[in-house]
């Protein structure tokens, strides 16, 4: 029997959007989902048990990263990526593809391989296909993902067309290089806002049959109109009995976006970055706590969350937290931003089930008078 098992339940009768059950090895995931990114075996400032108790099933983690620190060898020595980091539910990895854009300056590529001049001490660090592969192996994720080529946006098209044919060469390495039946290999769909080549590259990947499928190289310079529009096109060429997984995006409404379009699954850094920077996902906009409106505001950050934030402190206290530079306000606005995460994908699914997710997005887009 299979390790890994998707049941679409039902798909929305006014939309693309879908609500799903991901069975994985290390539990299930319900669908739509948000998996909050852990890059090297952690979440910035929560433990495993806070990011249960707002509602969390899967995390994410980075293979360029952990590579580099402590390395997949001492992850594997120490009893794989769930032991190491104490989270017992799936963890996806990345193979370090986004990192050929986030850190271009630090890399060189070809086809054979990318490699990085390490951020930490200046060392070489080399990734290929095979190499992604034995790493992501190493650190015991369920899903893991194919290395790919991530250009930025715009991107000169003769680029494009050689990061979408170099991605599919390595996908076919990545494939042959995998052997582990407990971990779901994904292939990557690039392309830019290219319609053709977006069709391009998933007409060469769906025969290599990868349990799953993700849409990468967006949310990388491109408006969100061509965003959406990217994947109006993209998001129907892919099987629709295999989770659908939008990598790096991002913002609640683009989040909502992708879920229309019949996106699975989703990993963003902005819940927990901008808890760290004072800022506050809410149910009526973005909150901004270092604002001095604030300094006497004996309101929580949202009246509709119930998360250990908002159920015990003010947003008077959280902007004392901030000014005087102590470490608990970091933390408890990243951890309400993450249940606001959670808490937005649990309703959107309630909204596919009931065949309401157009007014989700419509109701969502009223209430949060910042537009985010």
């Amino acid at each position: 029997m299979s390790y890994f098992q998707f049941h679409l339940e039902h798909v929305d009768a006014g939309s693309a959007a879908r609500a799903g059950r991901w069975v994985t090895p290390h539990g299930s995931v319900n669908t739509p989902a948000f998996m909050p990114v852990g890059t090297l075996a952690a979440v910035k400032g929560l433990l495993p048990d806070q990011l249960r108790e707002v509602g969390c099933e899967m995390l994410l983690a980075n293979t360029y990263h952990l590579g580099l620190r402590p390395g997949s060898e001492t992850v594997a020595a120490l009893g794989g990526l769930h032991r190491f980091m104490q989270w017992d539910g799936p963890i996806l990895t990345d193979s370090g593809g986004f990192q050929v854009f986030s850190l271009a300056r630090l890399t060189t590529l070809d086809d054979e391989r990318v490699v990085f001049r390490s951020h930490i001490d200046g060392s070489l660090f080399e990734l290929t296909p095979e190499r992604a592969i034995r790493i992501q192996e190493e650190l015991g994720a369920d899903c893991i993902m194919c290395l790919d080529e991530c250009p930025p946006l715009p991107c000169e098209p003769e680029r494009l067309r050689t990061a979408v044919d170099r991605t599919t060469h390595w996908a076919i390495r990545c494939k042959e290089a995998h052997g582990r039946d407990d971990q779901a290999l994904f292939g990557i769909v690039q392309g830019g806002t290219d319609l053709e080549l977006r069709e391009r590259s998933a007409s060469a990947l769906l025969p290599l049959d990868f349990p799953g499928y993700a849409v990468g190289g967006l949310s990388v310079g491109e408006e969100p109109a061509a965003m959406y529009a990217t994947l109006d096109v993209v998001a129907p060429l892919l099987p629709a009995e295999k989770p659908r997984y939008l990598m790096g995006v991002g913002r609640p409404i683009d989040i909502i976006e992708g879920v229309l379009r019949g996106i699975d699954l989703f990993d963003c850094v902005m819940p927990t970055r901008n808890g760290r920077n004072a800022t506050a996902f809410s149910s009526q906009g973005r909150v901004r706590l270092r604002n001095l409106v604030h300094e006497r505001d004996p309101r929580p950050l949202d009246l509709a969350c119930d998360c250990p934030c908002c159920r015990r402190f003010s947003r008077a206290y959280l902007r004392h937290l901030f000014i005087a530079g102590e470490m608990l306000g970091p933390i408890l606005v990243s951890l309400h931003n993450v249940a606001h995460y959670q808490r937005l994908v649990r309703d959107l699914r309630q909204a596919v089930l009931a065949d309401r997710a157009a007014e989700f997005r419509a109701a969502y887009l009223a209430a949060s008078a910042s537009g985010f």
